[in-house]
């Protein structure tokens, strides 16, 4: 499986071609410093992208990931460190998953084959910086009311949705209730099923 870097961190891309040598079902094909760079050579055609969230040419890290994934690549996103908006904004230009830089190589493997996979990458890093995303046409919604949410907007029905969380439907419309309410004071109007798994891609709250 092909996989590219975009990162400014010559000592990190380094240690990252090494590590990568390592590991027979990962290729490296290119590293470049910025996205214009690695799109201009062989690592548009790579399966999977790490990319770092803030490169010091100031490009906006929602760009990077809309224009890397334009070109076909699947994106995973890392970085030292949570900025919560940012990542959140990544996640909604299509980036598959955020982990940030000191897990181990194993760890890497295994969300880079996720990715290539199709699958969404689900990391604690992610999860805390989208909790602590405090934009406000973002709406802060409970432990329940996500759960409720996310179970419905996956396909199941309002009973099936009811029974997983232990509540009866009528609970369970209720939640739903109020999160199109939070939706509608946050500026994003939603009414329907569809919009209700349009907002969970929107903020990439997919499990």
């Amino acid at each position: 499986m092909g996989v590219a870097a975009v990162d400014d961190d010559r000592m990190l891309l380094d240690g990252l071609c090494s590590w990568l040598e390592r590991v027979p079902q990962l290729r490296l094909l290119a590293a470049a410093p910025t996205v214009d760079d690695l799109l201009a050579g062989p690592g548009r055609r790579a399966d999977v992208v790490l990319l770092d969230l803030l490169l010091r040419d100031g490009s906006a890290p929602a760009s990077n990931v809309a224009r890397l994934c334009a070109a076909g690549p699947r994106v995973l996103v890392i970085s030292t460190q949570a900025a919560p908006a940012a990542v959140a904004d990544t996640v909604a230009a299509g980036a598959a998953g955020y982990l940030t830089k000191d897990h181990a190589l194993d760890r890497l493997v295994e969300a880079v084959t996720e990715v290539a996979a199709g699958r969404a990458v689900h990391s604690p890093e992610l999860a805390f910086a989208l909790a602590h995303d405090d934009r406000p046409d973002r709406p802060r919604l409970t432990p329940r009311e996500l759960q409720v949410l996310l179970d419905y907007a996956s396909g199941l029905t309002l009973k099936a949705t009811a029974r997983r969380a232990g509540i009866s439907p009528q609970t369970a419309k209720w939640y739903l209730d109020q999160v199109k309410d939070k939706y509608r004071r946050a500026g994003r109007p939603t009414f329907t099923k569809l919009d209700l798994a349009s907002r969970v891609r929107e903020d990439g709250l997919e499990r």
